[in-house]
């Protein structure tokens, strides 16, 4: 597995823990309620659980399986795949902090900037990785 595949993998491995224990500590104050303020990190769960986890793990793991070239550099230029990786990551935690200031942030900045981040990593995934997307045989 590459480098930075791994770096993917792992860090949507952390994020997966981290979406089960919000997950877990929401489903113990449905049953309990020992803190009802705990339902305003509903927000944080599912950014977690849906970018953090799912989307970085189908992306490192996209990484990974995509056809290699025959000629080194043999993944291509990784450069932008690394600047997906920081980008996601930068903008699932924008998004989580808007979610733990919601007065003092009344216009959401912080998430439109998060979401912004998150579509520029996919983005550059993308334009990144097209290259080495082709049909069956070549």
């Amino acid at each position: 597995m590459p480098r930075l595949s791994a770096y993917y993998v792992r860090a949507a491995f952390l994020y997966m823990l981290v979406g089960l224990t919000f997950g877990g500590l929401l489903l113990a104050n449905k049953g309990w309620m020992f803190l009802p303020s705990l339902w305003t990190t509903l927000p944080v769960h599912i950014e977690i659980s849906l970018i953090g986890w799912l989307v970085q793990l189908a992306m490192g793991v996209a990484f990974w399986v995509l056809p290699r070239f025959p000629k080194p550099p043999i993944r291509g230029d990784e450069r932008l795949t690394w600047a997906a990786f920081f980008l996601l990551n930068a903008g699932i935690w924008l998004v989580v902090l808007q979610a733990f200031f919601p007065l003092s942030w009344q216009i959401g900045w912080l998430t439109f900037f998060g979401r912004t981040l998150e579509l520029a990593a996919f983005v550059l995934f993308v334009v990144g990785n097209w290259k080495r997307v082709k049909p069956l045989g070549m």
